[in-house]
């Protein structure tokens, strides 16, 4: 099984190297200040009965389109009214089909937290998704040595972003420390694209009690949800199950009709 992680992340190092030349560094530093101001995720799975980040994205590597003409000014407004406690937006262009410009469309929007959800390799993707209005982003074990890791998650801080962090195995454990807003539990396996639900409760009782805990991929049953959150989940990432609906506002809002 080729192993998809490595190929998004050699094409993620060349996309960003692309982007430096076109934009400096510096001059996404002198953008920041009007950048909007931050809505904290971590308080809103906290405070949340359901605990939905409902996900805008086009395509997989896995499953290819889901929605390839899908427009982020009509679904994420459809999330929010529908009852989602956030927002995950992907922005990978090649192997997602998504865009920065999802997430500047979206912002003005709606009031709920955005998590930018993308591979994570340089400090430059922050003040990406800082200027755009992103509240949160993504890090990824798989795909960062642990060092990164902890060096992304502090300048993520400093910008006023919080931080997901993806793990897959027990093996990544060590990269939960006290900079890390929210740990997620990946079902999917980012080499093979593997899916596995019983990863989440496998790993539950191995994290921090105090951690708020996301389920992440492969979930698309609410009973599925309610057996999640009595083994301590507080967030639930869900994109496909309602993207590749017509319309996935609705579908959330009967999805959340199921869980209460």
């Amino acid at each position: 099984m080729k192993d998809i992680l490595s190929e998004i992340i050699a094409n993620k190092r060349f996309e960003v190297d692309l982007q430096k030349q076109a934009i400096s560094i510096e001059q996404l530093q002198e953008g920041i200040s009007e950048s909007p101001t931050p809505r904290s995720m971590k308080q809103a799975l906290a405070s949340s009965a359901s605990g939905i980040i409902a996900e805008f994205k086009r395509r997989s590597p896995s499953k290819g389109w889901i929605q390839e003409e899908a427009c982020p000014e009509e679904i994420v407004p459809s999330y929010a009214a529908a009852g989602a406690s956030a927002l995950s937006i992907l922005t990978d262009e090649k192997f997602f089909g998504g865009s920065l410009k999802d997430i500047r469309a979206a912002r003005p929007l709606v009031e709920i937290p955005i998590l930018r959800k993308d591979f994570i390799i340089d400090e430059y993707q922050l003040y990406q998704a800082k200027i755009v209005g992103a509240d949160a982003v993504l890090l990824i074990a798989a795909a960062l040595e642990l060092e990164k890791c902890n060096e992304l998650a502090e300048k993520a801080h400093e910008l006023g972003l919080e931080v997901l962090l993806e793990i897959h195995s027990s093996e990544e454990l060590a990269y939960i420390n006290k900079g890390i807003d929210m740990v997620g539990i990946n079902n999917r396996n980012l080499g093979t694209f593997f899916t596995d639900i019983e990863n989440s409760f496998r790993l539950a009782g191995q994290l921090p009690q105090d951690a708020v805990l996301v389920s992440e991929s492969g979930i698309s049953d609410p009973e599925i949800v309610k057996r999640l959150r009595a083994a301590g989940f507080r967030g639930f990432l869900i994109g496909e199950t309602f993207m590749k609906t017509q319309r996935p506002g609705e579908t959330l809002q009967n999805f959340l009709q199921a869980i209460q």
